[in-house]
C-alpha cells in the first residue's frame, strides 16, 4: 500500500462518478521521462539497484520458465536416462567366462582315409594368437565387415546412421552398421534376437571390450569365434571344414570365400550352393580393391580361379541320408557322452556319388511322365558295410530317410526269401513246377498277366517271376519255414501265415531287404548292416573299434549256390536283364500291387546294392515295375562302382579270409548246374504237375513274362 501511495502521489483515484454510471478507473501516474545521465548519476546506489532489479524482472519474464522447465526435463531425462542404461548394465551377462566356450558335443563323420564329409554340433579348431591369422583374412574380413574398425571405439556413428537411412529406404532391415567389436559382443554373450534392448547391451558390451582388450585381441576373438555355417565355429575349423586345410595356409580366394559366409552363413555356404558362395567371394574382392587391400589386376586374377571345395562331399546334396543313419547308431556302440567324437564310417564317397547321380538321372527323365517323385538306394559290401546310402530326391527337402525308416511292400523281391526256403527243404532250380491257377481256401492269386504257362523249372519261375509257383513252393516246404527263413536274413516284423506270405505282401525296409541278399552274396552268413569303424574323442582315446563279425552260417553252402543259380538267371535272361551289367551279377525285381512299389536288389561278388521307386503317399505309378526304372538304376550304379572298387575291395576281403568272397561266388556261378544236379533234390508232387523233359530255361524266353 505504501509503494502504491507513493505511485500516485498520495491522492486516491477512485470515484464514484463516471459514465454511464459506471466507476472510472483509476488513471496511472505519467511517468517521469529520463532526464540525463547526469541526473541519473545523482540517483542513490539504493535506488539505481532497486531499478535495475525490475529491469531485469521484465527482461528474464519469458526466459525464466522456460529455462527452469528445460533444466528440469534435462535433469530428470539425466536421471531416466541413468537409470535406464542402469538397468541394462545391471542385467549385463556374465563377462567373467569370456574364454569359456560353451557348445553342443561335436561329431565329425569321416570316410576311412580321413576325409571329413558331415558334422554334428558345434565344431570349433584351434584357438589362433592374432600373428598365426593370415593377413588375406584378417584383410577381407575387415574391408567387408569394419572397414574403419582400428579408427573407432566400438561404434561406428556414420555406419549406423547409413545403416539406418537403407534400412528405412528398403522397409526392412538390409544392412546393420555392427562394427567387429558389436559382432563379437553378441556373439560371445547375447543372443541373436533383433530388439532395442539387445542392442543397447551389445553397445555397452562393446565399449567393455574396448577398454579391455585391444584392437588385434579384439579381432583375433572375432575371427576364432565367429560362425561360418555348417556347425562350425572360428576361421581354422572353417579351414579345415570347407578347404581340408590349417587356417595359416588358406589362399586369397578361400579368404575371401569365408569372408562372404559372415553376412549369411547358412545362404552363402558353399556346401550348399557352391556358385553362389564363388559370387559373394567376388563381391568380397571388390570391397578389398575399395579399401586398397588389393589393386583391380589382382582380384581379376583371383576371381579367374575361384575357392572350391577339397572336401569332396561338395558333390553330395544327400549324404546325411547316411551320416544321420550313422549319428542314430553311435549311442548303441558307446552310450551318452559329452564329448567331442571322431566317427570313421564304411562310406565310400565315389559310390555315394554314383548313387545320388543315379536316382537323380532316373527321377529326372521318367518321374513327371510316370508319375513317381522319390527313390532310395543302399549300396553295401557282402559282409554288410555300408558303402552309399540316399533316402530320397533331396536332404533339403525332406529329411525323411526312405531307405532306413520308411518300410514298404517288397512285392516279388520276397520271392528270394520263399526259394531260399524251399532249396533249403530239398527243392533244386531244375525241379518242376505247374504255372497253373490255384485256390487256397478261397484266396485265388494270379499271375500279372492273367495267364499261365504250364509245366516250368524253379530256375524259370524264379526267373520270370511267377507268381502261382512261388505260392505253391510256400505251401509245399511251410508258411512257418518261409516266415522263419526272414528272421535268420535279418527281416524284423510281424510275418502273418497267410499264403499271401509268398507275394511280399508284409512291410520291409529297403537296408533290411538289401542286407538278406547280402547274405547270399557272402556264402551263407547273417548280415548286420554297419556304417561304423571307430569312434574316438577328439585329441582323445578310441572308444569303439569294430573287430571281424562273429556272425555265424545260417544258410548252407547248397542252398546258397541253388540261389545264386536261379538269380543270375533273372539278370541273364528274365525280368532282370534291364539289370545285367556284362560280368557276374544276380538279382531280383519286385513290384506290388497298382505299381505302388518297384524293387530291384541285386548283387555282383563285389557289391550288394538296393533300389527302390514309389511315392511317399503310396499312390500308385504309372507301370513303373521292377524291370525298368530300378533294374536300369542299378546297372548305371554297379557298372560305374564295379569298374574302380572291385579290385580294391577284393583285396581287403582276400585278408580276412583264405576263400576270399570273389572265389566263393564266382566258383558258385560257374559250378550252378552240377551244384543243382548233386542237391539231392526230387520233383515235387504238386496239384496236376506235369514233369516233362527237362529243356534248357533259354527254351522259354519268347513266353509271356509275368509281374516283375
Amino acid at each position: 500500500m505504501k509503494k502504491a501511495s507513493k505511485g500516485s502521489g498520495g491522492k486516491s483515484s477512485a470515484s464514484t462518478s463516471g459514465t454511464a454510471g459506471y466507476p472510472q478507473r483509476p488513471k496511472p501516474a505519467p511517468r517521469k521521462k529520463k532526464s540525463t545521465a547526469k541526473a541519473a548519476s545523482r540517483q542513490s546506489p539504493a535506488r539505481r539497484t532497486a531499478k535495475g532489479k525490475r529491469k531485469s524482472r521484465r527482461n528474464s519474464g519469458i526466459l525464466t520458465p522456460i529455462l527452469n522447465w528445460g533444466g528440469a526435463v534435462a535433469l530428470w531425462c539425466l536421471l531416466l536416462g541413468g537409470l535406464f542404461l542402469g538397468y541394462f548394465a545391471y542385467t549385463l551377462p556374465d563377462i567373467s567366462g569370456i574364454g569359456v566356450i560353451e557348445k553342443r558335443p561335436s561329431m565329425v563323420l569321416q570316410t576311412a582315409d580321413g576325409i571329413r564329409y558331415s558334422t554334428y554340433g558345434d565344431l570349433y579348431g584351434d584357438m589362433l594368437p592374432i600373428e598365426d591369422i593370415p593377413e588375406n583374412i584378417k584383410q577381407a574380413v575387415l574391408a567387408t565387415e569394419d572397414s574403419h574398425f582400428y579408427d573407432h571405439f566400438g561404434l561406428n556413428p556414420v555406419s549406423l546412421v547409413r545403416a539406418a537411412w537403407r534400412n528405412y529406404e528398403a522397409g526392412r532391415v538390409v544392412q546393420g552398421g555392427s562394427t567387429v567389436t558389436q559382432q563379437l559382443a553378441k556373439n560371445l554373450f547375447l543372443t541373436p534376437e533383433r530388439t532395442l534392448g539387445r542392442k543397447i547391451r551389445e553397445t555397452l558390451l562393446a565399449f567393455w571390450l574396448e577398454a579391455e582388450y585391444s584392437k588385434d585381441e579384439i579381432l583375433a576373438l572375432y575371427l576364432n569365434r565367429v560362425y561360418f555355417g555348417s556347425g562350425t565355429y572360428g576361421i581354422d575349423a572353417a579351414t579345415r571344414k570347407y578347404f581340408s586345410k590349417p587356417a595359416p595356409e588358406m589362399t586369397m580366394a578361400e579368404a575371401a570365400m569365408l569372408a562372404g559366409l559372415l553376412k549369411a552363413p547358412s545362404y552363402y555356404a558353399p556346401t550348399r550352393n557352391l556358385e553362389r558362395a564363388q559370387d559373394r567371394a567376388s563381391v568380397v574382392l571388390n570391397r578389398m580393391v575399395v579399401e586398397d587391400y588389393l589393386t583391380p589386376e589382382e582380384a581379376e586374377k583371383i576371381r579367374a580361379n575361384p575357392a572350391v571345395l577339397v572336401n569332396a562331399s561338395q558333390d553330395f546334396r544327400n549324404v546325411r541320408y547316411y551320416a544321420d543313419w550313422v549319428v542314430s547308431e553311435v549311442q548303441a556302440y558307446i552310450g551318452r557322452t559329452g564329448k567331442d567324437l571322431v566317427i570313421t564310417t564304411t562310406l565310400d564317397l565315389e559310390m555315394q556319388a554314383d548313387a545320388e547321380r543315379a536316382i537323380e538321372a532316373r527321377l529326372k527323365a521318367e518321374g513327371t511322365a510316370m508319375d513317381v517323385s522319390q527313390g532310395a538306394f543302399v549300396a553295401m559290401s557282402p559282409t554288410g558295410a555300408v558303402k552309399a546310402m540316399v533316402g530320397g530326391r533331396a536332404y533339403s527337402e525332406s529329411v525323411y530317410n526312405r531307405a532306413t525308416v520308411a518300410r514298404r511292400q517288397p512285392g516279388s523281391v520276397f520271392k528270394t526269401v520263399v526259394y531260399l526256403a524251399g532249396f533249403e527243404n530239398g527243392l533244386a532250380p531244375d525241379d518242376i513246377f505247374n504255372d497253373s491257377p490255384i485256390n487256397i481256401d478261397g484266396w485265388q492269386p494270379n499271375n500279372y498277366t492273367n495267364k499261365y504257362n504250364g509245366a516250368m523249372s524253379l530256375r524259370e519261375a524264379f526267373a520270370r517271376s511267377i507268381n502261382t509257383v512261388a505260392v505253391k513252393v510256400t505251401e509245399q516246404v511251410g508258411r512257418d519255414k518261409v516266415a522263419g527263413m526272414a528272421k535268420n536274413l535279418g527281416l524284423t516284423g510281424n510275418f502273418p501265415l497267410h499264403p499271401s506270405i509268398s507275394l511280399g505282401t508284409y512291410e520291409v525296409s529297403l537296408l533290411e531287404m538289401t542286407a538278406a541278399h547280402a547274405v547270399i552274396a557272402n556264402g551263407g552268413t547273417t548280415v548286420l548292416p554297419y556304417g561304423v569303424l571307430q569312434i574316438r574323442e577328439k585329441d582323445g582315446p578310441v572308444l569303439y573299434q569294430r573287430q571281424t563279425s562273429g556272425q555265424g552260417k545260417v544258410i548252407s553252402a547248397a542252398t546258397i549256390n541253388k540261389m545264386q543259380d536261379v538269380m543270375s538267371a533273372t539278370i541273364q535272361w528274365g525280368t532282370g536283364k534291364a539289370a545285367n551289367p556284362g560280368f557276374a551279377a544276380a538279382g531280383k525285381t519286385g513290384t506290388t500291387q497298382d505299381y505302388r512299389d518297384a524293387w530291384f536288389i541285386g548283387f555282383t561278388p563285389d557289391l550288394v546294392a538296393g533300389v527302390w521307386f514309389g511315392n511317399d503317399d503310396g499312390s500308385a505309378t504309372k507301370r513303373v515295375n521292377g524291370s525298368n526304372l530300378p533294374a536300369i538304376t542299378w546297372k548305371d550304379f554297379i557298372t560305374h562302382s564295379e569298374t574302380s572298387h572291385a579290385v580294391a575291395f577284393n583285396q581287403l576281403e582276400e585278408e580276412k579270409s583264405t576263400d576270399s568272397i570273389w572265389d566263393r561266388i564266382v566258383n558258385a556261378f560257374s559250378n550252378r548246374n552240377s551244384a543243382s544236379q548233386s542237391s539231392g533234390g526230387g520233383a515235387p508232387v504238386s496239384d496236376n504237375l506235369k514233369i516233362p523233359e527237362k529243356k534248357d530255361s533259354f527254351d522259354y524266353l519268347e513266353k509271356q513274362r509275368q509281374m516283375p
